[in-house]
């Protein structure tokens, strides 16, 4: 069995896949944490003021309460979502009002897909998609795609450009959820700062300074999350990844390692009249006494079973409900 995290915890053992790749095309996968993430440093937030890495999403570890605390109900959890989107696009509009180039260039108040974002953020802050990685790459890679789109079509001509704009708007949308997906950073509402650089014209003729207010506006609505977020709730559940990061990867790589050598040097023996789907299935490591385990505090799965992120996310969450 293998510890993955607690909810307290700022770690989680993500082991390497143990299958060979095939070439089917059903079956192509790829994970860019197991390429990115040995070269990231481990979490230093334990290093921080308590005070300050409560507001940044840290929770010390600590063993399971003999009377836990019963989970937030939905109306505090609405209560500060309100509060939290309210203050966040009203920061945003403000701060873009007192910056002389925006008025300038005329970039808009408030870009168009921030009001998802925000939902995202101050409610649905548990989801994969709304963790500061995906929420500040995710839109700058897609407004990068849409700027890139749009200035390719513009090749074409005024007229012919705008006879195809909306080809391309959903072209940008396409490329930037491939670019996403690829890179870990899905955020929904970044598909409509992607399709709003092509078909919007506030946005699309203000070209690269686009990259501008969305990373101000991101920037400014973290700032706000971590405030709000962390009153009753936490927030992020993770920074860059819910896996091992740094040192603690190399460590979850070489215990896999060690593992697999262990079991090939291990003589297999099959019972008789043991169909081949159970065989593979115990070489796997999830057997008929394959099970998952989840406690309060902890979550315990087997070594064969490999979780994506948003996978290990519902568990956890499910732990701290219990």
């Amino acid at each position: 069995m293998s510890f993955i995290r607690s909810p307290s915890n700022t770690h989680v053992t993500r082991k390497p896949p143990t299958e060979k790749p095939r070439s089917s095309w059903s079956t192509l996968h790829f994970d860019v944490d197991a390429h990115v993430n040995p070269f990231f440093p481990s979490s230093f937030l334990p290093r921080f003021p308590r005070a300050v890495a409560h507001f940044l999403g840290y929770r010390t570890p600590h063993p399971p309460a003999a009377h836990p605390k019963p989970p937030l109900g939905n109306i505090p959890m609405i209560f500060w979502a309100v509060v939290g989107i309210f203050s966040s696009l009203a920061l945003i509009g403000a701060v873009g009002q007192e910056i002389p180039a925006f008025g300038e260039k005329g970039v808009p108040v408030i870009i168009g897909s921030f009001g998802a974002a925000a939902v995202l953020d101050f409610y649905a802050i548990e989801s994969p998609l709304a963790q500061p990685r995906n929420a500040i790459l995710g839109q700058i890679l897609a407004s990068i795609t849409g700027i890139i789109v749009c200035k390719l079509f513009a090749l074409l001509g005024p007229e012919e450009f705008e006879r195809v704009r909306w080809l391309g708007g959903a072209l940008s949308c396409g490329l930037a959820t491939a670019v996403m997906a690829l890179t870990g950073t899905v955020h929904p509402p970044a598909g409509a700062t992607a399709l709003m650089a092509v078909v919007d014209d506030d946005v699309s003729r203000l070209g690269w300074y686009v990259l501008v207010p969305v990373s101000l506006g991101c920037g400014l609505m973290l700032i706000v999350a971590l405030l709000v977020n962390n009153i009753q709730r936490r927030f992020p559940f993770y920074w860059w990844s819910p896996s091992e990061t740094g040192l603690f990867w190399n460590q979850a790589a070489r215990r896999e390692q060690q593992r697999q050598k262990e079991e090939e040097s291990r003589p297999r023996l099959e019972k008789p009249g043991a169909s081949a789907t159970s065989s593979t299935d115990s070489e796997r490591g999830m057997g008929e006494d394959a099970e998952v385990v989840i406690k309060r505090g902890e979550v315990i799965i087997p070594e064969g079973i490999t979780l994506r992120p948003e996978e290990v996310l519902w568990l956890e969450t499910i732990s701290q409900r219990l």
